[in-house]
């Protein structure tokens, strides 16, 4: 199945539109890790939906983006919330640490 999903970098800003799946991420990562620079923000605001390969992607950025100094995350798509709580990550897509596992 072929993914409509998007990928456009603006002004340190990377746009991500469409439905982020399996196949959107096997077909946007090797131009995305090719192209990302220091990245300021990532706009989730255009995503329709995300599966746990795409929060996986997803992390990976936000990873990338706390590396360089922190930055914002717009866009709440469908999904996103119910997986980030799965997979015990923060609102910033990092994982969360509480006290007693640190």
């Amino acid at each position: 199945m072929a993914s409509d999903a998007t990928s456009r970098i603006e002004n340190g800003t990377l746009h991500l539109a469409g439905v982020l799946d399996r196949d959107a991420v096997v077909a946007l990562w090797p131009q995305l890790a090719k192209s990302l620079g220091p990245l300021r923000q990532l706009d989730l605001q255009a995503l329709e939906r995300v599966d746990s390969a795409g929060l996986a992607l997803l992390a990976e950025v936000a990873a990338r983006l706390r590396a360089n100094g922190g930055g914002d995350i717009l866009g709440d798509p469908a999904d996103l919330a119910e997986l980030r709580a799965a997979y015990r990550l923060a609102p910033d897509l990092d994982f969360n640490t509480s006290p007693a596992e640190s």
